[in-house]
């Protein structure tokens, strides 16, 4: 056994602590601020773990309560390796994420294991401005990369409509992953005129961050389907849950030689071009008219409409047909009873079917988030709900 370290998410201190950490030395659990949230809620949990940890991260809790991912040196290694393939070069890396996620946490180590300096961005909102600055910061000698969620992704196209400097600093970059939720179509289109070389990358805690690019899966990263469900096996895999026994029992499997963990997600391989799709979330499925619907491909549709790049959809309660979908925005985009057409149509061009179409349109504002910065889905089904009963 070995201590387990909290560490404050400042860069330099951080990248310190994982150096160490992936050397053998004490494992890490960066949180988000001394004294905060995070800090406290750990007092209460083990301080040492198998000698095999090097990392400790705690989920975002978006669709869950929150769980503590236990990540060996092993792990983090080979899902940075893989990544490094899968781009064809290590390169130098600008982190523009938190380093308490898996999505930052895994910039600072793939800095580490390329052997380059991670430049970072200043602490505080992120903004587009900065993340020029720091692009320019970069070394010219080696590729450039950098990881975002799209709420970042969509705040940077709009600052370079702008200012060409920030436009600029985006199209340098040798690959941009995009991860933590779906990228809406919307969003990949306007990307791809604007010359950014988007990667959209799949995977969670449990998997070191990302291990299927583009929908294919990198390094020795393996793909099953169980009862529609993706199971992912590889390299990347975590140990588990950290004083969870119970928890990491359900989530990883061992079969003939092979761990397996189990995603919460639905999904498929495509029939002509054989990459993962991803449907939605196991647990966001509804049962509307007698037709089981899945969430998810609801709001793939929804989200190719121009406005709705960032919608979420949830179901809400229906006296006739038991649930219907509601689509959630952040701010008014229309007389609502011509919007709803629209949003119909787009579900039956997708082959969804009538049990599919969304029939109301909730506004939230202020639009709730988790830590993480993405959507609360809980709050928003709430939400959605107590105005389904009041129309």
């Amino acid at each position: 056994m070995k201590p387990l370290i909290r560490v404050q998410a400042d860069v330099a201190e951080l990248t310190r602590a994982l150096a160490a950490a992936l050397d053998g030395g004490p494992a890490v659990w960066p949180v988000p601020e001394v004294g905060g949230a995070a800090a406290g809620d750990a007092a209460a949990v083990a301080t040492e773990v198998d000698d095999r940890i090097a990392l400790v991260v705690e989920t975002s809790g978006s669709t869950d309560a929150p769980k503590r991912v236990l990540l060996s040196a092993d792990a983090l290694v080979a899902s940075a390796d893989a990544t490094h393939d899968a781009l064809g070069s290590t390169g130098q890396w600008l982190l523009a994420l938190p380093g308490h996620y898996i999505a930052g946490a895994q910039v600072i180590v793939r800095g580490l294991v390329a052997g380059t300096e991670t430049v970072a961005l200043p602490a505080g909102a992120f903004d587009p401005a900065a993340f020029a600055e720091a692009s320019a910061r970069m070394h010219d000698h080696v590729p450039h990369y950098t990881s975002l969620v799209p709420t970042q992704l969509a705040r940077l196209l709009d600052a370079a409509e702008r200012d060409a400097f920030v436009g600029a600093a985006l199209r340098s970059f040798d690959a941009v992953l995009v991860g933590g939720q779906a990228l809406a179509p919307v969003l990949a289109e306007r990307a791809e005129a604007a010359g950014v070389r988007v990667v959209r990358t799949y995977g969670s805690s449990e998997t070191a961050g990302g291990c299927v690019y583009d929908g294919v899966p990198i390094g020795d990263t393996r793909i099953r389907f169980v009862d529609g469900r993706i199971e992912l096996g590889g390299s990347s895999l975590a140990d588990g849950y950290l004083d969870d026994p119970d928890r990491t029992a359900a989530a990883f499997v061992a079969e003939r030689g092979t761990r397996w963990y189990r995603t919460g997600d639905l999904g498929e391989l495509d029939g002509v071009t054989g990459r993962l799709r991803v449907r939605g979330r196991a647990d966001d499925v509804m049962i509307s008219g007698g037709v089981k619907v899945v969430l998810g491909e609801v709001e793939r549709a929804v989200r190719r409409l121009e406005g709705f790049d960032a919608a979420v959809v949830v179901a809400v309660p229906d006296a006739e047909w038991g649930e219907r979908a509601a689509v959630v925005v952040a701010a008014s985009v229309g007389d609502a009873a011509a919007v709803l057409l629209r949003l119909r149509e787009t579900t039956d061009a997708a082959g969804l079917g009538p049990a599919a179409r969304p029939v109301h349109l909730v506004v939230a504002d202020p639009w709730p988030t988790l830590a993480s910065g993405k959507p609360d889905r809980r709050a928003l089904a709430a939400l959605a709900a107590n105005a389904a009963t009041a129309d």
